[in-house]
């Protein structure tokens, strides 16, 4: 006999990110030669972190993995913690409860259905985008006002959004003629929008943007993923 892959029986679709949640789980973290069924219930999380990068990698079909400061950011995530440093998150264990159980802080998902629905997201609508480090995506609100602060007005990056699942949001600045800085978020795109008009072409719609963080034109950046816009009876 031998053991076969990890395998969750579901019963209605609503069911499918937690099964995920499991087979992910057992897949990375159980070993070879174990009791069947048996799976540490906390792992390193750097473990965790090679774990979440091969899984965004072969789901989105790219060749560019998640960077430190990525890890940093889902680190804080994770362990509802903005005060530890990277360094510290290193040395940390992560448990399935963190990982699929618990409701993060003032949302109504866990740590894992929120990736799970910027994986998808990024599969179906940003892969190219992301593929050619357009989006920096896994960044804080806080990081993305203090990054932007300083940068003269239009400059935009593209974010995950922290308060929905599968959605992606645009921070930009505007400059008051008082010479006040503000940062501002777009309302989330999620894929059902992104279907029916693309992000560069939202992205070229926006006037008010005018160069990607930290200085690229946004027709340099995103030219190449903008649709003929097609005219007349077209």
């Amino acid at each position: 006999q031998v053991l076969s892959l990890p395998i969750v029986v579901i019963v209605h679709g609503n069911q499918d990110n937690n099964a995920k949640a499991t087979v992910l789980w057992d897949n990375a973290f159980s070993e070879i030669d174990r009791v069947p069924f048996v799976v540490a219930e906390r792992v390193p999380w750097e473990k965790m972190c090679d774990t979440l990068n091969l899984k965004f990698m072969a789901e989105v079909q790219t060749t560019k993995g998640l960077l430190k400061e990525h890890y940093f950011f889902l680190a804080q995530k994770i362990f509802n913690d903005h005060s530890a440093s990277l360094e510290d998150f290193q040395s940390r264990s992560v448990s399935w409860a963190q990982f699929n159980k618990e409701i993060l802080p003032g949302r109504g998902f866990t740590f894992w259905q929120w990736f799970d629905g910027v994986l998808d997201l990024t599969k179906r609508c940003l892969k190219s985008y992301w593929s050619d480090r357009l989006i920096i995506g896994f960044i804080s609100k806080q990081y993305v006002c203090k990054l932007l602060s300083t940068e003269p007005d239009g400059t935009f990056l593209l974010r995950f959004s922290d308060s929905e699942i599968g959605g992606v949001t645009i921070a930009h600045v505007i400059r008051g003629k008082d010479g006040s800085i503000q940062v501002e978020n777009i309302q989330p795109f999620s894929a059902k929008d992104l279907s029916i008009r693309s992000l560069g072409d939202r992205i070229r719609d926006l006037g008010q943007l005018r160069n990607l963080y930290p200085n690229t034109p946004k027709d340099q950046a995103f030219g190449s993923h903008y649709n003929k816009e097609q005219t007349g009876k077209d």
